[in-house]
């Protein structure tokens, strides 16, 4: 990848969408341009980009579900976007801000100030996550040294992988909105269980992306799961906005929980890596 910032401009009009590419090479931007809402997704999904100008109306398909279908991909779903817009209306802002826009620049606008915004919206995505924007569980090098110190520890230990089946489908089906609705009520079935029948040294966070981490006591590691899984299985079809949908994934399997348990007493581990990797290869469907 570039060591050049890469940003992607949506835009159908070809002169403010040359102006623009011209503006922001200069400033030491690699630029890519696209005109159409499809182009827009077929590029966000094969390029390692730090931001997109995504203009609301296009040719084909409307700005936001250019950013709706952007926010179903796990490579975009947290990508920086912000909308170009002649649109000043308050709900048109609202909608915006609902599907994780950054940022909403309306037309005429300030090219300096544009500039600015790019820059501050690309900084504060390149610094270090210590928390899951959604769950608010902690994640990356903050659960990777909780391992690390797992890995030395002499006191008996088990940790907990635990992830839904179909989320992505689900996603796609409904929006990232409300399967962010479902990650929050997991997490809080989560929270329960380990308040319920974990320690106070317990600890809850995220392993990879959507996939829970618990670490726990081997003693109460079974009390924990079982209570997190009747909880989940009795709530799957109220994920759900219509009784067909709720029926077809029950029949289908989606949106049931995943688990991998993996203790102290089946190391020695060589390193946090090989600690992930023997959970997820011990993760099963309940």
């Amino acid at each position: 990848m570039s060591e050049k910032p890469r940003i992607l401009i949506v835009e159908d009009d070809l002169d403010l969408a040359e102006m623009l590419s011209a503006y922001f090479r200069v400033q030491n931007y690699d630029v890519l341009t696209a005109t159409w809402g499809r182009d827009a997704l077929d590029i966000a999904g094969q390029e390692n980009l730090h931001l997109i100008m995504l203009d609301i109306r296009l040719p084909d398909i409307d700005g936001y579900e250019v950013c709706r279908q952007l926010r179903t991909q796990r490579r975009t779903q947290y990508l920086p976007i912000i909308f170009l817009t002649e649109k000043r209306d308050r709900v048109d802002k609202l909608q915006g801000l609902e599907l994780g826009v950054v940022d909403y620049i309306t037309k005429p606008f300030d090219i300096q100030e544009l500039r600015l915004r790019v820059r501050n919206a690309i900084s504060r995505a390149q610094r270090p996550s210590l928390s899951n924007p959604v769950t608010e569980l902690p994640e990356g090098d903050v659960v990777n040294e909780r391992l690390d110190a797992l890995l030395l520890s002499d006191t008996a230990w088990a940790a907990l992988l635990l992830s839904l089946t179909g989320l992505a489908e689900f996603r796609e089906l409904y929006g990232f909105v409300a399967a962010d609705d479902v990650l929050r009520a997991v997490t809080l079935m989560i929270r329960n269980a380990v308040r319920e029948h974990g320690g106070e040294d317990d600890f809850i966070g995220h392993l990879e992306g959507d996939d829970f981490l618990i670490l726990t006591a081997p003693d109460r590691v079974s009390a924990i799961r079982d209570r997190i899984e009747n909880r989940v299985r009795l709530s799957r079809e109220y994920f759900y906005r219509d009784r067909d949908k709720a029926q077809e994934a029950l029949e289908s399997n989606q949106l049931r929980l995943r688990s991998g348990l993996v203790e102290s007493k089946d190391g020695p581990f060589a390193d946090v890596a090989a600690l992930k990797q023997a959970l997820y290869s011990a993760a099963v469907t309940a």
